[in-house]
């Protein structure tokens, strides 16, 4: 199946989502960490991805800088 595009925006609903935030709260440049993703909500996004065709990896998310803008650039690098 090939990769469906990924923009910014839904990755900033996806985390907004599993966070239970506002979207508008999450800056792309903030340490995703710092605002509540654990393991458990990272595998949460990443099997959500995974079902929209992305290729996605937890270990090379969890490896990565944790911002929106950093997990962005890795998967549209994928798309």
């Amino acid at each position: 199946m090939p990769a469906t595009p990924v923009s910014l925006d839904s990755l900033r609903l996806d985390v907004a989502d599993v966070l239970g935030e506002d979207p508008a709260d999450l800056p792309a440049d903030e340490d995703l960490r710092d605002l509540g993703v654990d393991s458990i909500r990272l595998m949460t996004l990443v099997e959500r991805w995974r079902a929209r065709g992305l290729t996605v990896d937890f270990a090379e998310l969890a490896e990565a800088a944790p911002t929106l803008d950093d997990w962005h650039a890795l998967l549209a690098a994928r798309a």
